[in-house]
């Protein structure tokens, strides 16, 4: 490593200001830690951290051609390289262009040396990868992305209402297993992947959380279901910022993981970022293969075109241009107005079909759902939701406690035109029929004033498990609780109601069980503000100005002395000066060396060579011998 750091200061002293400035631009890492010298700038950019950093950035053709230098040993040249990867020299200056902006690899004299690379190792190819065909682009068309957003919104409230109508279950270990992601999306009729972006945007906007292993929707999400289309779009579209789980398409992966790292949020910033309001890409697989090329290490084809699925159904993206909220999220400006703007208002009417079902065009609004679902059932949800009337739907609305002319007025009231009479005539039958059987806790009782209509119960075999007698022609006996009981007589197609022990109708409540939001995630580490472009350049001129030698700019003198005093921290400047003279002029000259541990040698030579850190030099005693650097403590003129 001292050698690599020492070749790497070498040719850092051959730099201009502005080519060290352009290091500092495209390693800004570097520069939030203190640098006093450009061998101190040497030893930060061969950190391994910050090499991996630099080399993420790096396009598949310059990792190529890094790969080769690496496997050729530090001792190739440009023809070796050029040979071994089938290229044109054009084609191989301009990644070396790359590199040597990254200071991962630089010229040193016919040779390419390449920095302790981190992931080169395992990228040698036989050939370069060339950069394919631009990404065709076109004059962006106006394409509403409406119909894909409000999808999204309504597939996520759908989620909630499973949530809390049904089983969705989370690991104890944390997440949700892929078996259960792939139940839920057969239960909703979608793909696991889409299922997976519900989930995954639900959690991040903390619209639902975990409870005892299961999931259920949180106060949060029922403040989202309160609010217009836009609001809840905007809230989604915050969230998808906020991702940083890296879409794996090939891959099963439990949902709902916390995942270190910001892969997915650069995967994700760096797609949005390709994007213009102005012009239209005409294939989007060519936009991920130019994608894959120029960043390697963030995109992969699968990961990227999932990404741009996800943007697309948020509307981010439509017809292959950003769309005005997409603008305003890689601008960070106003998306809740932006969202608003796109999503039309809520629908508060529907309309009612004469075969019994409840159409909404668009996002119904809260009150318009919660009108529904205790009503109808919800059947259908694509273009447009539909809910679809029942007897076991007009039972539930009456057992809250409505009779039927209130349940007809709230239908009534949200309906676009005079209700059907098949709607209506549903409505009054199931009522009819509503409370023939009452129900009373004694552990409980069955009570009719038909008795031919207990003798029936009494005999039915789906009614066994409540163990029902007579206590008289109209009273029955349960051995099961009230709710047990009616819970049994509705499955098995009767319509009882539930009475006190003041002969009182029950109007029942079902609790909603919510779970607590888990917060939303924030970083525990602390970023130091990176120095803007005049501070690099500020700081690029103090660094090669102060290790510019007083005797000249690019004599042989000078040149050798800025290597030295890179390669040893022990001797003064003048000192440095001294053994330059020497190596130029090939004088005489002094060194004390240090030989072993506390023990230093005293030699007179004349240096005749000096490579990578190695004095070559002819003794007094007429041998020759190699000196390292570094472990010169001493120079002096000798004594005559």
């Amino acid at each position: 490593m001292p050698r690599r750091i020492n070749a790497l200061a070498t040719w850092l002293h051959q730099l201009e200001p502005d080519e060290v400035a352009a290091i500092l631009v495209h390693r800004r890492d570097v520069a939030d830690r203190y640098i006093r010298t450009l061998k101190d700038l040497a030893t930060q950019l061969t950190d391994s951290d910050s090499v991996r950093a630099a080399e993420d950035t790096l396009d598949q053709g310059a990792i190529d051609v890094l790969g080769a230098i690496v496997a050729q040993g530090n001792l190739g040249t440009v023809d070796t390289v050029c040979t071994e990867l089938r290229c044109s020299v054009d084609d191989f200056e301009r990644a070396l262009g790359e590199l040597k902006k990254r200071a991962l690899a630089w010229p040193d004299g016919p040779k390419l040396v390449a920095v302790n690379s981190v992931r080169a190792g395992g990228a040698v190819r036989d050939q370069l990868t060339v950069r394919p065909k631009a990404p065709g682009k076109r004059k962006a068309s106006e394409i509403s992305p409406i119909v894909p957003a409000m999808s999204t919104v309504d597939g996520v409230a759908r989620l909630l209402a499973h949530c809390e109508q049904d089983t969705f279950d989370a690991r104890y270990t944390g997440g949700v297993a892929t078996v259960e992601i792939r139940r839920v999306a057969r239960a909703l009729r979608v793909t696991d992947g889409v299922l997976r972006l519900w989930l995954e945007l639900a959690v991040e906007a903390q619209l639902v959380g975990v409870e005892r292993s299961r999931l259920l929707p949180t106060r949060q999400g029922d403040d989202w279901l309160d609010s217009q289309p836009g609001v809840r779009l905007a809230t989604l579209v915050n969230a998808w910022g906020r991702m940083d789980w890296r879409p794996e398409p090939d891959q099963a992966r439990a949902a709902l993981r916390d995942y270190t790292g910001a892969a997915g949020l650069l995967l994700r910033r760096s797609v949005l970022e390709r994007f213009s309001a102005r012009e239209a890409f005409t294939d989007l697989n060519e936009l991920v293969a130019d994608l894959v090329w120029e960043r390697p290490a963030v995109h992969d084809p699968r990961a990227t075109a999932a990404v741009i699925a996800e943007m697309e159904s948020l509307g981010l993206v439509a017809g292959g241009a950003l769309t005005p909220l997409g603008v305003a999220v890689l601008d960070s400006g106003d998306v809740e107005a932006a969202a608003t703007r796109l999503m039309p208002a809520a629908k508060d009417k529907a309309a009612f079909q004469t075969d019994m079902t409840a159409v909404v065009n668009g996002l119904p609004s809260p009150e318009l759902s919660a009108t529904l679902n205790l009503v109808a059932d919800l059947e259908d949800n694509d273009a447009a939701r539909v809910w679809r009337l029942s007897a076991g739907s007009v039972r539930r609305a009456l057992d809250s406690g409505l009779s039927a002319q209130e349940v007809l007025a709230k239908l009534a009231a949200v309906s676009e035109a005079p209700l059907p009479q098949v709607i209506e005539y549903q409505v009054q039958d199931v009522a009819r029929r509503h409370g023939q059987l009452t129900v009373t806790d004694v552990a409980s009782c069955v009570r009719a004033e038909d008795p031919a209509l207990l003798q029936e119960i009494s005999r039915s075999k789906r009614l066994t498990s409540l163990k029902l007698r007579f206590l008289a022609p109209t009273v029955l006996a349960s051995a099961r609780p009230m709710t047990e009981t009616l819970e049994a007589l509705r499955r098995a197609g009767y319509a009882p109601t539930g009475l006190d022990a003041g002969d009182q109708s029950i109007v029942e409540r079902v609790e909603r069980r919510r779970a607590t939001a888990r917060g939303e995630r924030r970083s525990d580490r602390w970023w130091r503000a990176e120095l803007d472009d005049l501070e690099l350049t500020q700081l690029a001129i103090r660094l090669v100005e102060q290790e510019r030698p007083s005797v000249g700019r690019g004599t042989p003198r000078a040149n050798a002395a800025r290597m030295l005093r890179d390669q040893n921290v022990f001797l003064r400047d003048e000192e440095v000066l001294i053994l330059a003279t020497a190596l130029v002029d090939g004088s005489r000259v002094e060194i004390r060396y240090a030989s072993g541990p506390r023990r230093t040698e005293t030699y007179v030579i004349v240096p005749t060579k000096h490579l990578e850190g190695v004095l070559s030099a002819d003794c007094e005693d007429g041998t020759s011998r190699e000196f390292d650097i570094g472990h010169v403590r001493k120079v002096a003129a000798p004594a005559i």
